[in-house]
Order: structure tokens, then sequence, then C-alpha cells
């Protein structure tokens, strides 16, 4: 029992991002009760890896299925209810500019994605963890 209450404190993150001529874009989206964030999920017992659910989270949560290539980026301690979160770094061709997914979590919502630059603290509400987590993308990939 211990152990699976710690691997529900295991968060995977799935980064996305795109170049522009305006430097690097980070993909976020809206929640219509929690406000901006990005795309991130439980490991989940049935995960074979941190990639693998990077890669069911971005189809469970953005509709995103075309994952090209995923990097690791590391382990944040989120400092948000003992929550460790693994960022992955995956390079998904083609996507829109803006859009929305119905996402099944927590009885359906829309979720409105779109992109932002990646050198910009997020704008709008957001909860501090995801700020702090875009701090540590930045750091990371910049």
């Amino acid at each position: 029992m211990k152990a699976l209450i710690a691997a529900r404190k295991i968060k995977v993150c799935p980064v996305v991002t795109q170049q522009t001529e305006h430097g690097t874009q980070i993909l976020l989206f809206r929640h219509p009760l929690a406000g901006i964030q990005l795309v991130k999920g439980t490991l989940e017992p049935d995960d074979a890896s941190i990639l693998t659910a990077a890669v069911r989270e971005l189809a469970e949560e953005a509709g995103i299925t075309a994952v090209e290539q995923l990097q690791y980026l590391g382990q944040w301690q989120s400092r948000h209810q003992d929550q460790l979160w693994h960022f992955v770094h995956c390079h998904c061709p083609s996507l829109p500019q803006q859009w929305v997914h119905h996402c099944l979590d927590d009885g359906g919502h829309d979720f409105e994605f779109f992109w932002q630059p990646l050198n910009t603290a997020i704008i709008g509400d957001s909860h501090p963890v995801f700020q702090r987590a875009v701090e540590y993308i930045r750091s990371v990939l910049l």
C-alpha cells in the first residue's frame, strides 16, 4: 500500500516546444477550472517507463499521437504535495497554433491549447507550481 501511495506522487510532464522566428515556444493549455497548465499526469503502474507515460499523457490530455522523438530532461521536486515531476521533451511535428481537446479526466473537460514564448513567465492565471515548472524547463532548454 505504501508503494502505491508513493507512486501516485510521481508525475510525468511531456514538454512540447516549437521553434519560430521569435524563438522557442512551449505548449500550454487552459483548464476550464484550474487555469493555465502544462500537460502532466501520474505515472501509472501499467506504464513501461517515464517516456511511455509521457506519450500516454500527451494522447490523453492533448490528443497528440504523433511523437517523433523523446528526450528525458530530468526530475524536479515540485514543492507541491510532495510530488516528484519527470520532464520529457517531445518532438511532435506539424501542430496547429491552437486547438481544443476534450479530455476525459474528472468527468470530461475541454482543454484549450496554445503556444507561448518559453523565455517569458506564463501569461494569465496559473498555479505557482506551473510557473516554477516552466522556470525549470527554461533552465534546461534555453
